[in-house]
């Protein structure tokens, strides 16, 4: 059955189109009147009067619905019923319980479950504010939901950037230490070998005495290329994660003065994806610069271990520490990075840290079908 239109429906200060209301009540008495009451206000409801849970779920099945209004105790059923079924279709609809007195504490359940509101019979001149303030609600609510999910849909797109352009630049470095190698190296290489058989052939001491500081620039230049190709793509890497963390901690202890211990334990056969590997050897590059640049500390320790399918790298230094403002100002800059990198493999980062007690960075990358196993140790 159907009830007319019943006037404008003003929501959040915006005319809204006629709203199509589902009116579950087996008295046709109440419904009348709940549609009188409605006419009366600048709702302008479009108003469906159902008396049967079949007929409820096929209007809800069938026809654009806004908002239910529903009896409680009804023939062979309750309202609550219909508001199973309203769940079960997966759809965000406001529900309001308009029914004789009930008792607060089948309303207090009623809400728990997620109805929207309650309206007592006897009261119904507070329907039309209570329907516009579930509306306005739902309305916000799904504004809401629509906001996450563009919020996540923003993350997704930002995460596949932050992989593409690590991916991206991890491509680039191969690219230039190859280059390095192939082209600087070899062409330093070639000019030490001539400047080397010149000073063989001169006999002249201020020709030599040149020759020789062209040569010790040469040895200079090659070894600085050198560095600079293994920062860039350190082949150490290709021997495994904890071999180039070994080699990275040992070229920083001497660079650097401070003793520096690698621990490492990975399962005996496992290889782990190249993507990881670059990750992890990145983040303690990175981690190990900061420490230098920032923590003050004389001691770092690295543990690199891949335990109940997890792999676990830690940097931990016995430096200054830091506050949480200073960690907010580090969110900004290294850490958000680091953390980023690590999503890209599926992998998160924490910090340990505080005033005083030095900071410990641990990145963890879930992998699968992995066995641990106890590795040497070494120190650097």
């Amino acid at each position: 059955m159907w009830a007319p239109p019943c006037g404008l429906a003003p929501l959040g200060g915006l005319i809204l189109a006629v709203l199509s209301i589902l009116h579950l009540e087996d008295n046709e008495a109440d419904h009348v009147l709940v549609a009188h009451v409605l006419r009366r206000s600048d709702l302008d409801v479009e108003l469906t009067w159902v008396d049967t849970l079949e007929e409820f779920e096929r209007v809800l099945r069938e026809q654009p619905v806004d908002a239910i209004l529903a009896d409680y105790h009804l023939a062979g059923f309750s309202g609550m019923d219909a508001w199973a079924l309203v769940q079960a279709s997966g759809r965000e609809l406001p529900f309001v319980l308009v029914s004789g007195a009930i008792g607060e504490a089948t309303v207090a359940d009623a809400m728990v479950r997620g109805v929207s509101d309650y309206v007592d019979k006897n009261r119904l001149t507070r329907l039309p504010a209570v329907l516009q303030r579930t509306l306005e609600f739902c309305a916000a609510k799904r504004a809401q939901a629509q906001a996450a999910e563009a919020l996540a849909e923003s993350r997704r797109r930002l995460a596949d950037l932050t992989e593409h352009l690590q991916a991206s630049i991890e491509r680039e470095r191969a690219d230039i230490a190859r280059e390095i190698h192939d082209d600087i190296g070899g062409s330093l290489a070639a000019v030490k070998l001539d400047l080397a058989w010149i000073a063989r052939r001169v006999t002249d001491d201020d020709t030599r005495s040149h020759v020789q500081a062209a040569l010790a620039m040469a040895e200079h230049a090659l070894g600085a290329s050198q560095r600079i190709m293994r920062n860039l793509r350190p082949a150490v890497l290709d021997q495994g994660l904890v071999a180039a963390v070994q080699w990275l901690a040992q070229t920083f202890a001497e660079r650097t003065g401070l003793a520096v211990r690698v621990h490492g334990s990975l399962g005996a056969g496992t290889v782990l994806p190249p993507a990881v590997e670059t990750v992890a050897y990145r983040t303690a590059q990175e981690a190990m610069t900061n420490i230098l640049k920032h923590a003050q500390a004389s001691e770092v320790r690295i543990d690199v271990s891949d335990l109940e399918g997890v792999l676990t790298l830690e940097i931990a230094d016995n430096g200054r520490g830091a506050t949480p403002q200073d960690l907010a100002k580090l969110q900004s800059f290294g850490l958000l990075g680091l953390r980023e990198r690590a999503q890209t493999v599926g992998g998160w980062l924490d910090v340990v840290t505080a005033p005083g007690q030095g900071m410990t960075l641990i990145v963890s990358v879930p992998l699968d079908g992995t066995v641990a196993h106890q590795g040497d140790d070494s120190e650097t």
